[in-house]
């Protein structure tokens, strides 16, 4: 007997945001803090919309509304599959249902925190920081990294991940 697939309620569309500094590589991150909450590192991202034509339309819209950003070099390196049992519309919720959240490696070409808009900013439910770590492991595990998979992925695959942005991938 097989299992049933379990419905996706939502999607969401993130960056493993790099830039290659003087320095050496940073991963640009946002910093939560929630009141009454730990702080938490998320990256740049969010729900794909269905005005989105594609999930990394939803991710340029999402750079664009966070960061004033722009990215190039877009790699899919990561998928996290968590449960999700409510709806943003006002749908009764499904007991079963789950989040995807495509996971990109990519360069920053730009960024211009003047720019940013949209929903974390006329309603920020808290702070938001964009930061800026090593890309290291040390780097990534030096923070609450969410979620924990994404984290894990970091920490085992820098130089996996720096790969992905290889000239000669063929992209």
């Amino acid at each position: 007997m097989g299992s049933v697939d379990r419905p996706v309620i939502k999607r969401t569309a993130r960056a493993i945001l790099l830039d290659d500094t003087p320095d050496g590589t940073q991963i640009i991150l946002i910093k939560r803090t929630k009141p009454g909450c730990h702080p938490y590192w998320i990256t740049p991202g969010g729900g794909v919309e269905a005005t989105d034509p594609t999930v990394v339309d939803g991710l340029h819209r999402e750079l664009s509304e966070e960061l004033g950003g722009k990215a190039t070099a877009l790699v899919s390196a990561f998928v996290d599959t968590v449960p999700y049992t409510h709806h943003d519309n006002g749908d009764p919720a499904h007991p079963h249902g789950v989040k995807v959240q495509h996971f990109f490696v990519c360069r920053l070409e730009s960024m211009d925190l003047s720019q940013i808009h949209g929903p974390e900013v006329d309603d920020p439910h808290g702070e938001y920081e964009v930061v800026r770590l090593p890309f290291t492991r040390e780097g990534v595990t030096s923070v609450n990294v969410v979620p924990p998979g994404l984290r894990a992925y970091l920490a085992a695959n820098i130089e996996g991940i720096r790969a992905l942005l290889a000239e000669d991938l063929g992209r």
